[in-house]
């Protein structure tokens, strides 16, 4: 998600979305992910539906790829994620990376509140 102003963690993606705050800009991407179960994959993780979800199958570290077909600015990011639904499958912390490509990625956050992850300018 895009947002011209600061998010506050823990706000409701949904309820921005619909005031205008945010824009949701992951159809814009191309997904992958470093494995998954069948019937588990990028359909589920994106379908909005909180009972459907990504489910890796393989090693670690498991990974969610969003590469965007022209530069693009993200000042959002929201996960969900439901600890006391499932705590082994909730991750414990989330590395955000840029580049150009798949293979000049950089860390720019390493966060452990799963919710919400704010950029700065």
């Amino acid at each position: 998600m895009t947002t011209p102003n600061k998010t506050p963690p823990g706000a409701d993606p949904k309820q921005l979305e619909r005031t205008g705050t945010v824009r949701e800009i992951g159809s814009q991407a191309v997904w992958s992910l470093s494995s998954c179960k069948p019937g588990f994959g990028v359909d589920q993780l994106r379908d909005d539906n909180l009972e459907t979800y990504w489910q890796s199958d393989g090693s670690q570290p498991h990974l969610v790829n969003i590469q965007f077909r022209r530069k693009t600015t993200v000042k959002t990011l929201c996960i969900y994620a439901d600890y006391k639904s499932d705590e082994s499958y909730t991750p414990s912390k989330i590395s955000v990376r840029v580049g150009n490509n798949f293979h000049n990625l950089q860390e720019i956050r390493m966060n452990e509140n799963i919710q919400c992850l704010s950029f700065s300018d």
